[in-house]
């Protein structure tokens, strides 16, 4: 890279982007978005059955950074055995079209995985 395009890259902001990522990145954030995206309100136990090899400990931390960040809604009935459902919040719901995207993207680019 030369100066004049290294000054250039220095000038983009990163901000935006680096933020979007911490919030969505990992293994399991997205593939637990575009499920309730495709799926609806689901349980903890659907959620992990779909998700296969997803320990519960990792399961439940992601669920609650998703939770915190505002894209997922869980709620909590009070009953025994305890129910609590995950769904999509307005906020999740606006990430879906880019979702669809890079889904889309896979099924051109990587058509064998």
């Amino acid at each position: 890279m030369n100066e004049k395009d290294l000054a250039k890259f220095r000038k983009v902001n990163m901000v935006p982007f680096n933020g979007a990522m911490e919030i969505i990145s990992g293994k399991w954030k997205m593939n637990i978005l575009y499920s309730l995206s495709q799926l609806g309100t689901m349980r903890y136990g659907e959620i992990r059955r779909l998700m296969g090899d997803v320990t519960p400990r990792v399961l439940t931390a992601k669920l609650k950074e998703l939770e915190d960040n505002g894209l997922i809604e869980r709620r909590e009935y009070p009953q025994i055995p305890p129910k609590v459902e995950y769904s999509l919040t307005k906020k999740g719901a606006t990430l879906m079209p880019i979702l669809k995207q890079i889904c889309d993207w896979g099924k051109e680019f990587c058509p064998n995985r």
